[in-house]
């Protein structure tokens, strides 16, 4: 958690450079454009070589900082979309799952049994830590897992994995 103020920074740093490089590549398209239109205006002609190749400089030029605002606006997009993913994993990932558990209509105790469930933690143990019976544990599992509308313990993972992974494309 401690390299995450980090890593937005150096992203930002990143976007910064890029942004700062487009400027540069698109004041020297306009420099060249300008050259091109004051020389064909001073001469009248398009007829010189030197005058191809900077028409050709500023068209690559102008193509490259076209290019390059689509991968910038691109990679910001990802970026923001991956702090998403992060954030969700970091901390949001129990109101996705408290979501889920609301949606389900699961009581306290299934509520406490199925987070349990998610840190992998066998009935054996659970009913241990909540001092219940094995078979109470369960029989709250197979409640749970009809209610969520699957089969057990790995497909009751899944539904959290699919929301976490599914992020906003």
């Amino acid at each position: 958690m401690t390299q995450t103020p980090f890593r937005q920074t150096a992203d930002g740093r990143r976007a910064i450079v890029l942004a700062a490089v487009i400027v540069l590549q698109a004041v020297t398209a306009v420099f060249f454009v300008g050259d091109v239109v004051s020389d064909f205006l001073h001469d009248g002609r398009l007829e010189d070589l030197h005058m191809w190749i900077e028409m050709l400089a500023a068209l690559a030029l102008a193509g490259g900082v076209a290019f390059l605002m689509l991968e910038l606006r691109r990679v910001l997009t990802r970026l923001a979309a991956l702090d998403r993913s992060m954030r969700a994993a970091r901390g949001e990932m129990a109101e996705v799952i408290d979501g889920f558990f609301t949606e389900w209509n699961l009581t306290p105790s299934e509520r406490d049994v199925a987070l349990l469930v998610l840190k992998g933690i066998d009935n054996e143990a659970i009913a241990q830590m909540r001092g219940t019976a094995p078979g109470t544990v369960r029989a709250q599992c197979t409640s749970i897992y009809a209610k969520a509308g699957v089969d057990g313990r790995a497909q009751l993972f899944s539904v959290f994995m699919e929301e976490l992974l599914a992020g906003e494309s």
